[in-house]
């Protein structure tokens, strides 16, 4: 009939997120809680597994969850402008504080990529952005903190962490001051900053929410991981890995990249291998926080493709020199 409107009931789609994955694991392991434990019971190996998944989630997930905390409270009421504001005038003295500057903003991977494109977006050097992204996942409080709860009998490698990860922040940072192109940085961030506090208190709340959410199931995966390193893994490769320390170091530096954990959860996972010297495992934790999968994907976001195939494999290189030379310099050499 003409004129006659017809409503046509909206078709609501649901969205399936890792909360829910995260809820269905969850109620699938307490429905079938007897079961787990009875197979988990009848076999010494996966005994083994177990103690090793359970000791690294569990002392991993506090320092987790305070990093989550601290950065969804960055992201909503930190603003880059009190980072700009304070940065010298000159870049190469600019970068040297902005590696410095990380450590007095606790934070993972995920939070320092936007926070870095914000200083960028509000006038800050790339070169500064690039140094302040990759110092503060890998040198603040919390990340240090964890690496000496992990590394107990270990002063120095909260050390050699600390030096070899601010190196490879400063590094990129006067390396990119010098051969960086503003053409190469394509994507663009919308502002926020004038949006009331109501929103802030959202920002705080769904950063926190989504931060954790990744970087758990991001932990749960290395874990994981490194329960499987434990059991699948024959002695005899860790025995060849230890005496050709050249491929333990490639091999330790690949499975960062790969693993992509939190830099508040990753020193208890480098800590359950103990089957390797330090020094492989001193490359893993400085080369995790620098790049990785998720990292290159975010940075592919948040600055553009160009930025991140460019600036992705060098880090790469630059972090491992870094923590051998930190390695050969605080730790004494090969241990």
């Amino acid at each position: 009939m003409a004129g006659m409107m017809v409503c046509v009931p909206a078709v609501i789609r649901r969205r399936f997120t890792s909360m829910h994955l995260f809820a269905a694991v969850l109620v699938a392991a307490i429905l079938f809680q007897q079961s787990l434990v009875g197979l988990v019971n009848s076999r010494p190996t996966l005994q083994t597994a177990a103690t090793v998944f359970t000791g690294v989630f569990v002392q991993a997930t506090p320092f987790l969850v305070l990093g989550v905390l601290i950065s969804g409270a960055i992201a909503a009421f930190v603003s880059p402008r009190v980072l700009r504001a304070v940065l010298p005038k000159r870049e190469s003295v600019a970068v040297g504080v902005a590696g410095l500057a990380g450590a007095a903003l606790p934070g993972c991977e995920c939070g320092a990529v936007p926070v870095a494109r914000r200083l960028m977006d509000q006038g800050a050097p790339s070169a500064v952005a690039v140094t302040f992204l990759l110092s503060a996942p890998a040198i603040n409080p919390v990340v240090l903190v964890s690496t000496a709860v992990a590394f107990p009998g270990e002063p120095r490698m909260v050390v050699a962490r600390l030096v070899g990860s601010l190196a490879t922040a400063w590094v990129m940072g006067l390396l990119w001051s010098r051969f960086g192109r503003t053409e190469w940085i394509t994507a663009r961030l919308s502002n926020h900053d004038s949006d009331p506090n109501g929103y802030r208190w959202t920002v705080f709340t769904e950063s926190a929410r989504h931060d954790l959410l990744q970087a758990g199931s991001y932990l749960v995966l290395g874990a994981a991981a490194a329960a499987a390193l434990h059991v699948l893994v024959p002695t005899w490769v860790y025995d060849h890995l230890a005496g050709q320390m050249l491929l333990a170091i490639g091999v330790m530096a690949l499975l960062a990249v790969v693993l992509a954990l939190c830099s508040e959860a990753d020193a208890f996972v480098a800590a359950s291998i103990s089957m390797l010297p330090l020094l492989p495992r001193l490359v893993f934790l400085v080369v995790g926080p620098a790049v990785d999968v998720k990292l290159v994907a975010m940075q592919a976001g948040s600055f553009g493709r160009g930025f991140a195939a460019r600036f992705a494999p060098l880090t790469f290189v630059v972090a491992i020199v870094c923590a051998c030379a930190a390695g050969y310099l605080v730790l004494g050499g090969i241990r």
